[in-house]
């Protein structure tokens, strides 16, 4: 192996100048956190409106029913979406920790991951919001509740309620970056993810009853995404496995690789 394929710093860094460092990323990252909480505050009212657009649409009343709930359902909404919007810089201040120790080989099997995992919390998150949401809401208060009951959504409650499906959501997707992430280092295989699929319609209705609401739609809708991902992630891992192992038969192949075989025997018999 070169020089080239190691890390970055080959020198030993004293265990005071390790923690320098990770003081100033965790400062960074805090930085950022309290930065889009600030902004998320200041845009509560309209972010807010955003939120609750799929129930007025439909004609449903949001209500507050003590002085203070608004200022801490704004409170309680700026911080998830401050480490929702600002995942992406504290998952960088970390990778620029991590990343001076790691192999050339082990960055670019890593980099791929920290890009995908906040673009499928995201698309999971607008699912949620587009598809999933409006649904629930028609089925549980238009199909499911009696018309003689008002329907008066109170503003705390439904914030919950929202949070609780993004967060589902957003697990949701990240399942394909972690199995795929496990198949590409060599931890799992496509055989053992094929073997346990029935452990994984078990546990993805489990996951489900536990992080949405307790209704049936809410845990089909996301019980299915966390399948179909899983079947994706077998299908891609198949294809990493292929190409490693046609990596591998080259390397095997290769002129140098037999020069060093043949000379490692000689040594030995000598």
């Amino acid at each position: 192996m070169s020089a080239l394929d190691g890390p970055e710093d080959d020198k030993p860094m004293p265990l005071l100048d390790h923690l320098v460092e990770l003081r100033k990323r965790l400062i960074y990252a805090l930085l950022g956190f309290l930065l889009v909480f600030v902004g998320c505050f200041y845009f509560a009212k309209p972010i807010f409106s955003f939120l609750i657009h799929p129930a007025i649409s439909d004609g449903y009343k949001v209500i507050v029913l003590d002085i203070f709930e608004f200022f801490f359902v704004t409170v309680k909404m700026s911080g998830f979406l401050a480490l929702i919007i600002g995942f992406p810089l504290i998952a960088t201040q970390i990778w620029a920790f991590v990343a001076p120790g790691l192999y050339r080989h082990e960055k670019a099997a890593f980099r791929p991951f920290l890009i995908a995992t906040p673009f499928m919390f995201y698309a999971g998150c607008a699912i949620m919001y587009y598809l999933v949401l409006p649904y629930v809401i028609n089925f549980m208060l238009a199909l499911y509740t009696p018309p003689e009951i008002e329907k008066t959504l109170r503003a705390s409650d439904y914030l919950e309620r929202v949070l609780q499906l993004v967060f589902a959501f957003g697990f949701a997707f990240e399942v394909p970056v972690l199995l795929i992430l496990l198949v590409r280092v060599g931890l799992v295989t496509t055989a053992t993810l094929k073997a346990k699929r029935r452990w994984a319609i078990v546990i993805a209705f489990i996951v489900a009853a536990v992080l949405t609401p307790p209704d049936v739609v809410s845990q089909f809708a996301l019980a299915t995404p966390l399948l179909l991902f899983y079947e994706a992630s077998i299908w891609i891992g198949a294809m990493i496995e292929k190409k490693r192992k046609q990596e591998e038969e080259a390397e095997e192949s290769s002129p140098g690789t037999e020069a060093a075989k043949s000379s490692a025997e000689e040594s030995s018999t000598s």
